[in-house]
């Protein structure tokens, strides 16, 4: 039985959805900004900025990321604090049946048995009317935010974990919410985790 389910997700693809509306449906806690509130009380960072910098790189280009290499050497970087928190949540939280919402939790829970890791993705048609519709987001260049939201989830997940984020391997399924639609992916990840 799969006691925890973590759900990585493209940027707009409706994986934050699909994981409250799956946790709804099995009657057990679904954990996404929950999971920042809780780091930001242990942190003593804002809200807004563990939002901001708990799932994405800081730095975009391999020049910002080789920088911020250097100054780990000078101690740990509020973003390096950020994940110790996160990760110590996250084990935490998993003690028990859950939904868990990006973060890198697929990884950090690698080890375990009973962990369904999900990706869900859509193509950037799907993904960019979505984040208008629901986010507001400007019509007329969502794809640019779109691309920019993926590549810097990309670079934390290497970052932090030394392995590519959204490849097949890493994950037991990937539903393409597009295709399928949000009430599909549901189904099939309650189906599965009632087996």
């Amino acid at each position: 039985m799969n006691k925890v389910i973590t759900i990585s997700r493209q940027f707009g693809s409706g994986g934050r959805t699909i994981g409250k509306l799956t946790a709804e449906k099995l009657g057990i806690p679904c954990y996404d900004n929950e999971l920042i509130e809780e780091v930001a009380k242990s942190c003593g960072f804002a809200k807004e900025y563990i939002e901001a910098h708990g799932e994405y790189a800081d730095h975009r280009t391999w020049l910002g990321r080789a920088i911020k290499s250097a100054n780990r050497f000078e101690g740990m970087s509020n973003q390096d604090k950020i994940w110790i928190e996160q990760r110590k949540l996250i084990l935490k939280i998993a003690e028990s049946p859950c939904v868990i919402v990006g973060r890198c939790a697929d990884y950090i829970l690698r080890e375990r048995e009973d962990i369904l890791k999900v990706f869900i993705h859509a193509d950037d048609k799907f993904r960019a009317e979505r984040i208008v519709n629901l986010y507001g987001e400007k019509p007329d260049k969502p794809e640019k935010r779109l691309k920019d939201k993926d590549r810097r989830r990309a670079a934390y997940y290497k970052d932090y974990t030394e392995t590519e984020w959204g490849v097949a391997s890493n994950y037991h399924l990937a539903l393409d919410s597009g295709k399928l639609g949000i009430e599909n992916c549901v189904e099939i990840l309650v189906n599965i985790y009632n087996k």
